[in-house]
């Protein structure tokens, strides 16, 4: 059985070369743990003489209270030197100014669609979805544009594989919609990507982004278009001046156009108007009574009307943008300071 006094010896001359905690656990293990000297000795009492037992019991206990107390002085003394060299190391002036990177935003394009839909939101007008690659039979026929119109040509069209097209307005939720003779009334606003085979230049695009809204309920009038539009045109564009004239669209009948005061015309020169001082910016009209008839919706006094919109367009005009192209064009400088731009 060694001697308790070497036991100490022993232990001090290895504590003071343990300089971090990992050192000093592994000697708390050896000296106090269940298979220590120290713990031996106190089970082994029994092989000490009776007469030199309560002495040497005594010896271990204050030996194994010092090392205790020792060894807890320098762990503590080791924890408060490695948070300090820690805090050194990660250190930071919080008075001096971060790198904050820039949060990201809403695409213009999305922020304008948005707008609009909480327009239509108060009118009544739920959102409805479909798909981009369509059959010629729900973005024409079922539309009144029949085989000879000039939007079927291959110049107008992007024809896809299986005799498909890429939907060139989103009116096509509308033929959808009816052809499956929902409840009345139905209003739904379609907002979503359309795509024409243009020529790509500053002001068209082979792809953007259109809006439409139809109702259809028993009793409507023309009055009820031009309420509607005049209702949009006023919360979109506040206190313009606006006016309607006679369109034609194969779709709708009678079909009308909304303008709006062009605030950028000097006089001459002016891209957005055309010198006329008035852009247009709703297509709009009664459903035809041939897109009715051959959904089923021939009751009596049941009509339809329908209008729409280009947001490209839209939020090009509202950005003061001399090129529509630039909002798809995916250069973060140009994005970025849109974003930064106030309204």
């Amino acid at each position: 059985m060694g001697n308790p006094q070497q036991i100490l010896e022993v232990f001090r001359a290895e504590l003071s070369v343990a300089d971090d905690q990992a050192k000093l656990r592994e000697l708390r293990v050896r000296f106090l743990g269940k298979k220590s000297e120290l713990k031996n000795a106190l089970k082994n009492l029994r092989e000490i003489p009776a007469e030199q037992r309560a002495d040497f019991a005594k010896q271990l206990n204050d030996i194994q209270s010092t090392v205790e107390r020792e060894l807890s002085e320098r762990e503590s003394t080791a924890r408060a030197r490695e948070l300090a060299q820690t805090l050194e190391a990660e250190w930071v002036d919080i008075e001096l100014p971060g790198v904050i990177t820039e949060r990201g935003a809403r695409h213009p394009v999305h922020a304008v669609e948005d707008r609009c839909l909480a327009v239509l939101r108060q009118l009544g007008f739920e959102v409805a979805t479909g798909p981009e690659v369509e059959s010629p039979f729900y973005n024409f026929d079922a539309l009144n544009i029949p085989p000879h119109h000039p939007a079927r040509d291959m110049q107008d069209t992007f024809w896809v594989q299986g005799d498909l097209v890429l939907r060139s307005h989103t009116s096509t939720i509308q033929a959808r919609t009816l052809e499956k003779r929902p409840e009345l009334p139905i209003k739904l606003a379609a907002p979503g990507r359309v795509y024409r085979n243009e020529a790509v230049d500053a002001t068209h695009l082979a792809m953007f982004h259109q809006l439409e809204g139809f109702w259809v309920e028993q009793g409507l009038t023309f009055a009820h278009l031009k309420g509607i539009l005049s209702f949009v045109a006023g919360s979109l564009y506040e206190n313009r001046k606006f006016r309607f004239k006679p369109k034609f669209y194969p779709y709708t009948e009678p079909s009308i156009g909304l303008d709006i005061a062009c605030l950028n015309c000097s006089g001459d020169g002016c891209e957005a108007c055309h010198q006329a001082g008035w852009v247009t910016i709703i297509g709009a009209g009664m459903i035809h009574p041939k897109i009715m008839k051959n959904f089923g919706y021939t009751e009596p006094g049941v009509r339809g009307i329908a209008f729409g919109w280009g947001t490209t367009r839209m939020t090009s005009q509202w950005l003061g943008l001399s090129r529509a192209k630039s909002l798809y064009e995916q250069d973060m400088r140009f994005l970025g300071s849109l974003r930064r731009r106030p309204g």
